[in-house]
């Protein structure tokens, strides 16, 4: 829903955007080399939204790529306000895509 969200903030500004699911990295990985790259197009720019760990997603956005995601644990607030702190906002998915354009 989010990415969904920023995807329509970013046509409204003429930024043509592209969401995909990945819920098993793992099944991704055990695809072909072409299924892979017409899923994830080597020559865009990518942007992941995990709410979890970074790590495992630099290797498909790549280096001109972003991640927006929890790199440290032990907080406490209620859920909106985690979110917020996070950077998972529609404001800052749309920010992170034109940083990385």
């Amino acid at each position: 829903e989010l990415a969904m969200k920023a995807q329509e903030v970013l046509k409204a500004e003429g930024i043509a955007a592209r969401v995909v699911s990945m819920p098993s990295t793992n099944l991704f990985d055990q695809q072909d080399q072409a299924y892979k790259d017409s899923v994830l197009l080597p020559t865009v720019h990518k942007v992941a939204i995990e709410a979890g760990v970074t790590d495992g997603w630099w290797k498909y956005v790549g280096l001109r790529g972003a991640v927006i995601g929890l790199d440290r644990f032990g907080e406490s607030a209620p859920a909106p306000l985690l979110f917020k702190e996070f950077g998972f906002t529609v404001e800052n998915v749309v920010a992170k895509v034109k940083g990385i354009l």
